[in-house]
């Protein structure tokens, strides 16, 4: 995430979050992740970053995912963020269990 970010350090920032309502699956066809929409909660991190790293994280994800506005919850409490995710039909079944 440093490399990609352009910043040294970003994950000795990051907090542990749980995203509810998604899922986490692959990428059609790729070994990839992204969320799908689903009853379910996906595990995660939070960390609080400048614009000029979320851009370089946009330009990294490339035009196959989309940054939307999500909800997670922290040890302090819930938090908005952004997650990155591909639209629904490039996204693989959602596994069972």
């Amino acid at each position: 995430m440093a490399r990609r970010g352009g910043q040294r350090g970003l994950l000795r920032r990051a907090r542990p979050a749980i995203l509810h309502g998604f899922r986490r699956v692959a990428l059609r066809g790729t070994p990839y992740p992204t969320l799908r929409r689903a009853r379910g909660q996906v595990r995660g991190l939070w960390l609080r970053v400048p614009p000029a790293v979320l851009r370089a994280l946009d330009r990294y994800e490339t035009r196959i995912y989309a940054r939307i506005r999500v909800r997670v919850r922290t040890r302090a409490g819930m938090r908005r963020a952004f997650a990155w995710m591909a639209p629904a039909f490039r996204a693989g079944p959602i596994p069972a269990g």
